[in-house]
C-alpha cells in the first residue's frame, strides 16, 4: 500500500485554476453546493473549499482508499465537506440523499487516478508485475484476471477493439484464450509478455508500449467506465441548477466523445425543421463555456506529464427543464437499454445479494 502522506503530496489536480475560474460565478453564491463526482485524493475539492468560503462540497468516489485519503486532506474544512462512497452515475441519488434537488457546481475528473496508477498491487500499471485486479471499487465485481480468463474470444476482441482501439484485437484475444487453457492469468507481467510477442515489432515502435491499449480496455470493461459516464453526465445535467456550472476532464477520445454528445444535445435547439418560431421548450438549456475542448498548457504538462491527454469541457445551465434529483432518480430506476459490461452485471448482483 502507498504511504498516505506521499499520496497526498504527489497528487497534482489537473487544470485546477482554470476549472475554478469557470465555476466561480456559480460557486460564489451564498450557500452554494458543489459536487465532485470523482473525488480521488481531493485536489479539486480542496481548491473549491479554499476559494469559495461559503460553498459546501459533496465528494463522490467508488474507491474506499481514495475516500480515506481525501477525508484526511479535507478534514480541516469540517462539515463543509461530505464524502460519499458511490459511483458517479449515482450522483442524482447522492444529491437527493443530501436533501437537495439541484446543485450549483459539478466536476468530473475521469479515468484512472494517480493513486490507482501508483498502487502497485492494484494492477493498473503495466510497467510493474502485479495482480490483475483493476477494480476502482475493490469490494465487488469481476477483476481484470476474471475478464481475461472467462470471456470468450469474441467478447475479448470486442472490448480490445472498442475500448482500447487496438488494431490487433482479434490476434491478442486468440492468444489469450490459447494461453489461459494452459494456465489462468493472474499477474500483469505474463500478459505484458504475451502482448510483446503478439503485437508486431513495427507497430510497437510506432505506438509506444504494447500493453497500453489492452490495459486501458480491461480497465474500462472492469469498471464500466463508458456506460457509467454516459449515465453520469446525463444525471449531472439533470441536477444542475439554472446558473449552475459543470466542468469535465476526460483523458481519451471515447470519454470525450460522450461528453461532447451530451453537451451538443443541451446547447442545440430542438425546434423541428420548418417551424418559424422557436418555442421555449425547444430552446437550448446549456451554454458552452469552452470553445471545444481546452487542453493544459505546456508548463502544466511539463510539471505533470499525466496531464498531456486531458481535455476540458464546461457548460452552464441556462434554462429550467423541470428535472430534479428526484425525477432523475425515478427516470433511472427503469433498467437502461444501454449495453452493460459483464463486470458491472457481476458487481450489481453482488450488491443485491449483500446484507443491508
Amino acid at each position: 500500500m502507498t504511504d498516505r502522506g506521499q499520496a497526498h503530496e504527489r497528487h497534482v489536480p489537473i487544470m485546477r485554476d482554470r476549472i475554478l475560474d469557470l465555476l466561480a460565478p456559480a460557486l460564489s453564491r451564498e450557500g452554494a453546493v458543489h459536487v465532485d463526482g470523482t473525488l480521488g485524493m481531493g485536489g479539486h475539492a480542496e481548491g473549491v473549499l479554499e476559494r469559495f468560503a461559503q460553498c459546501r462540497v459533496i465528494g463522490i468516489d467508488r474507491d474506499g482508499e481514495a475516500l480515506a485519503l481525501a477525508g484526511e486532506r479535507l478534514a480541516r474544512f469540517g462539515d463543509r465537506f461530505t464524502a460519499v462512497h458511490a459511483t458517479n452515475d449515482q450522483i442524482a441519488r447522492v444529491v437527493l440523499a443530501a436533501g437537495l434537488q439541484h446543485v450549483d457546481g459539478i466536476v468530473f475528473d475521469l479515468g484512472v487516478s494517480s493513486l490507482q496508477l501508483d498502487e502497485e498491487d492494484r494492477g493498473f500499471a503495466y510497467r510493474v508485475d502485479a495482480p490483475l485486479d483493476m477494480r476502482m471499487d475493490q469490494t465487488s465485481g469481476l477483476t481484470a484476471a476474471d475478464v481475461l480468463n472467462e470471456y470468450p474470444v469474441e467478447e475479448l476482441t470486442r472490448i480490445l477493439r472498442d475500448y482500447g482501439e487496438e488494431r490487433f484485437a482479434r490476434k491478442i484475444a486468440t492468444a489469450i484464450v490459447r494461453e489461459r487453457a494452459t494456465e489462468p492469468f493472474t499477474t500483469s507481467a505474463r500478459l505484458v509478455e504475451l502482448l510483446r510477442r503478439v503485437i508486431p515489432v513495427a507497430s510497437q515502435r510506432q505506438s509506444g508500449h504494447p500493453a497500453k491499449r489492452t490495459f486501458q480496455a480491461l480497465r474500462i470493461e472492469v469498471n464500466d467506465e463508458l456506460g457509467g459516464w454516459a449515465r453520469a453526465v446525463a444525471a449531472a445535467i439533470d441536477v444542475l441548477a439554472v446558473g449552475g456550472r459543470m466542468a469535465t476532464l476526460s483523458f481519451h477520445s471515447l470519454e470525450d466523445r460522450l461528453t461532447k454528445r451530451a453537451i451538443a444535445a443541451g446547447t442545440t435547439s430542438s425546434t423541428p425543421p420548418g417551424l418559424p418560431v422557436e418555442l421555449p421548450e425547444h430552446a437550448p438549456y446549456l451554454r458552452a463555456l469552452t470553445r471545444g475542448a481546452e487542453e493544459p498548457d505546456d508548463a502544466e504538462v511539463l510539471a505533470n506529464p499525466r496531464a498531456a491527454s486531458a481535455k476540458l469541457r464546461a457548460v452552464e445551465r441556462i434554462r429550467d427543464t423541470g428535472t430534479t434529483a428526484a425525477t432523475a432518480v425515478q427516470r433511472r430506476a427503469t433498467p437502461s437499454q444501454a449495453p452493460t459490461s459483464r463486470a458491472t452485471t457481476s458487481r450489481r448482483a453482488h450488491r443485491k445479494g449483500a446484507v443491508r
